[in-house]
């Protein structure tokens, strides 16, 4: 999990640790049920050692409603960190040059043949798409979710389309004399 993310949340006020988490479950919807609840505390850790946020324990008169969590808030260097972070430009990267690389080698050493790495691949972004697709039927229009469910989708979809164009490339290399 990104340290940014967990920064961000807190931006809007101070929380608990388990507030954090429910917010990023409902932000991500299926995509953060495997999420392990551990997560957030370690993150949350590494980011109060940088001096990105500060702790401050309940008082021992409300220690019985707060089972003694922590609150967590934003120091001045993690508002600033925040505001960086919202300025900067990033897009997940595609593994496909080591795909491609697969392929290409497997080709050239005769280990096996593209194009059933190829099928193989396919197989397994189609069933991923069909879990994404249903998982995205569940949410409600609009959500946070659903618009993250969207993006994986059309993800998928591309990388498909390009695992076409990797079997018509290696398709007409067979056929080729």
């Amino acid at each position: 999990m990104q340290q940014e993310v967990v920064l961000a949340l807190l931006a809007k006020e101070p929380s608990h640790g388990y507030q954090l988490r429910a917010r990023l479950r409902q932000a991500l919807g299926p995509v953060g049920e495997a999420m392990n609840a551990g997560q957030v505390y370690v993150v949350l850790t590494r980011l109060e050692k940088a001096g990105l946020v500060t702790t401050e324990s309940p008082a021992p008169a409300t220690a019985k409603d707060t089972a003694d969590r922590k609150t967590y808030a934003l120091t001045a260097k993690g508002q600033h960190r925040v505001a960086e972070w919202l300025t900067e430009v990033s897009w997940p990267k595609p593994d496909l040059a080591e795909f491609h690389l697969k392929l290409v080698a497997a080709a050239a050493a005769g280990l096996a043949d593209p194009l059933s790495i190829v099928d193989t691949q396919r197989r397994e972004l189609l069933r991923r798409l069909r879990e994404a697709q249903r998982a995205a039927m569940a949410e409600p229009d609009g959500s946070d979710a659903a618009l993250l469910l969207e993006g994986i989708v059309l993800r998928l979809q591309a990388d498909l389309r390009w695992l076409e164009a990797c079997e018509r490339s290696w398709t007409t290399r067979r056929s080729a004399p």
